[in-house]
């Protein structure tokens, strides 16, 4: 099962109550205050963790706290600090606070960063903190503070190198299953895909590339239609476009056409998405149809990198693989 968002409730551990204690020594009478401190509570906090991608952990069980501090004792002994509780989250998740109108918080978008999103409560004073020169004999002693409380919204977007978009059964799990070490399902019929799967392609060189294979588009996918908005949004993050065009025209669809409208879905969704970096990765090329489709869609696309290829045979997918590689590259200042 596959979750993308997730909504939970948070809370740090109470802080330990401060002692109210006295020493007892043999022959000291009236022993000065020796109540210690409470333990602090512990906090609440998301790591990224790259083991992980989906939320689904959070779907079930959504009330999460952290650990209370221990009370205080005599001989000014300090409770225990509270256990914190350590929530794995995959690398790309937006944290959300639902108390806040949905205001974003954070973006855990690095591997092993830390968010603490519930802090413990401070623990009490124990009596000996209240010892003064006017109060000799302090009774006085805290309860251990609550710990934080808050109401979060959890939403995966997908990061990766290269993000491959292309409508149901143009070959983008096809090609992920060939070049790297993920294995979506294929199968000839649409939306196989229900989420996205993220492989990692590594060269002779030890170099790496992430890519991932989304959910195929349908017209209207930025109105939300089909799978919509649940697709779209895991090609924010990515720095290259990879359009995957069916060259082949099966299922009567027309490659050039396919193309005009990849565009202009992911630019209704998000504005300047569609002239983001990119490669035409023109599929299906083992089909004698594609030919003759390939020779009229490079005249009518002009200006763009085009890499035939075949992913049932394995053709020209090194080729694709460099290009992508080359592409997501930082730029070098001159």
């Amino acid at each position: 099962m596959f979750v993308d968002k997730a909504t939970i409730k948070v809370r740090g551990g109470n802080g330990g109550n401060g002692a109210c204690s006295f020493r007892h020594e043999m022959y000291v009478q009236k022993g000065g205050p020796d109540g210690g401190n409470g333990g602090d509570g512990g906090c609440v906090v998301l790591k990224a963790a790259t083991s992980e991608q989906s939320l689904v952990e959070y779907y079930f069980t959504t009330h999460f706290e952290g650990g209370k501090g221990g009370n205080g004792s005599g001989k000014d002994q300090t409770g225990a600090r509270g256990k914190d509780t350590i929530l794995k989250v995959p690398v790309g998740t937006i944290v959300k606070d639902l108390d806040q109108n949905g205001k974003i918080i954070a973006d855990i978008s690095v591997p092993d960063m830390e968010l603490i999103v519930a802090k413990g409560g401070r623990g009490g004073r124990g009596n000996s903190s209240f010892l003064s020169n006017k109060n000799r004999a302090p009774m006085q002693h805290d309860k251990g503070d609550y710990g934080e409380e808050m109401h979060l919204e959890l939403e995966l977007k997908t990061i990766a190198d290269a993000g491959l978009v292309g409508y149901p059964n143009a070959g983008k799990s096809s090609i992920l299953n060939a070049v790297s070490d993920a294995h979506p399902k294929v199968a000839p019929y649409p939306f196989t895909t229900l989420y996205p799967s993220v492989g990692v392609v590594t060269f002779p060189d030890f170099g790496r590339i992430t890519i991932a294979d989304i959910p195929g588009l349908i017209e209207g996918a930025h109105d939300n239609v089909g799978l919509g908005h649940e697709f779209l949004r895991h090609i924010e993050r990515t720095s290259v476009l990879v359009y995957v065009i069916d060259m082949a025209g099966v299922d009567g669809r027309n490659p050039y056409s396919d193309y005009l409208s990849l565009i202009a879905e992911l630019e209704l969704y998000m504005k300047g998405l569609s002239r983001r970096k990119s490669i035409i990765a023109a599929n299906k090329t083992d089909l004698e149809e594609s030919r003759k489709n390939l020779a009229k869609f490079r005249r009518k696309v002009k200006d763009a990198v085009i890499i035939p290829i075949s992913a049932l045979e394995g053709k020209n997918l090194d080729k694709l693989c460099n290009a992508i590689r080359e592409m997501s590259q930082p730029q070098s200042s001159p």
